[in-house]
């Protein structure tokens, strides 16, 4: 299969019929390139609260029940979208009510004939708890796809083993990671996230960042990254990992083939096999740990 992973920029809409517009065209691309699966970033539906004009979108409460209010049609043109062009797409991510009296932070995942399931971001970042008040989703889903079995790592959760680890102990074989990160340092940070979520699993992972200046929207305000797809660096892969990756900062896809066939070999006949030997972990830190001093 064929993997595309957006590099994406936020634009002030001036109406609806400009965002179906530009997500068509995005989508467009991909699947004309060969694409059969497609990812979006983290609250790159955020653009969304354009849509009730610079005060709406300059107010972070506000911009968020902006975004919430086009949610539907928003699942409507993905369905389409992916129905069209007979690809699976996993949509940026945004705002969406759940249980929790606030909203979390959601992606959808669809497939050509519809909506396949969502992820919910389980664990906030300092802005989204102190500043936003973002609610942690409930639990973890992988989707089992006609492209194989799907995971989702929002971001922050990439930067967190035992929730990748839990997706690829149910069968996960690509973990998708959208991001949304201001700074250099925190785009490194869910690069190195995922690329270490690769190598410890032995599988895909695909990272999907917004790009660039969106300073009518403060939650959004800067966005630094590049879109890649990680996998181990062992038989079968690059030395680097690295499967393909944009220029940083600049808007596009990255795209590669991969195949399940390649992620099976490596885990059972890679170099090493960290996927096979997670568990030996666990014997080890049972033990007590030692605490030396000098003589």
């Amino acid at each position: 299969m064929k993997i595309a992973a957006a590099a994406y920029p936020l634009d002030f809409l001036p109406d609806w019929e400009s965002y179906k517009t530009k997500l068509g065209d995005w989508v467009a691309r991909a699947a004309d390139d060969g694409a059969d699966l497609l990812v979006f970033p983290e609250y790159g539906a955020m653009e969304l609260a354009s849509l009730g004009g610079a005060e709406v979108a300059a107010d972070l409460e506000a911009a968020l029940h902006e975004v919430i209010r086009h949610e539907a049609a928003v699942i409507d043109l993905h369905c389409q979208l992916a129905h069209t062009h007979g690809v699976h797409i996993l949509g940026a991510s945004g705002p969406a009510w759940a249980e929790a009296p606030r909203p979390v932070n959601r992606a959808i995942l669809y497939g050509p004939t519809g909506v396949i399931g969502h992820q919910d971001k389980q664990i906030m970042t300092r802005f989204e708890r102190e500043d936003w008040d973002i609610a942690p989703g409930q639990g973890l889903r992988v989707f089992d796809t006609a492209l194989g079995k799907l995971g989702v790592i929002i971001c922050y959760d990439s930067e967190f083993p035992l929730l990748a680890r839990a997706l690829v102990d149910s069968g996960a074989e690509i973990l998708l990671a959208p991001s949304a990160t201001e700074a250099p340092a925190g785009y490194n940070r869910v690069k190195i996230g995922a690329m270490a979520r690769a190598l410890e699993n032995q599988c895909i992972a695909v990272h999907s960042p917004t790009v660039g200046a969106a300073d009518w929207c403060p939650a959004v305000d800067m966005n630094t990254g590049a879109a890649a797809i990680y996998g181990p660096p062992d038989l079968g892969f690059p030395d680097t990992g690295i499967l393909a990756q944009t220029a940083l900062d600049v808007p596009g896809w990255a795209s590669a083939e991969i195949s399940l066939e390649a992620i099976a070999r490596v885990r059972s006949s890679g170099a090493v096999l960290n996927h096979a030997h997670w568990s030996e972990q666990h014997a080890r830190i049972s033990l007590q740990v030692e605490h030396c001093k000098p003589l």
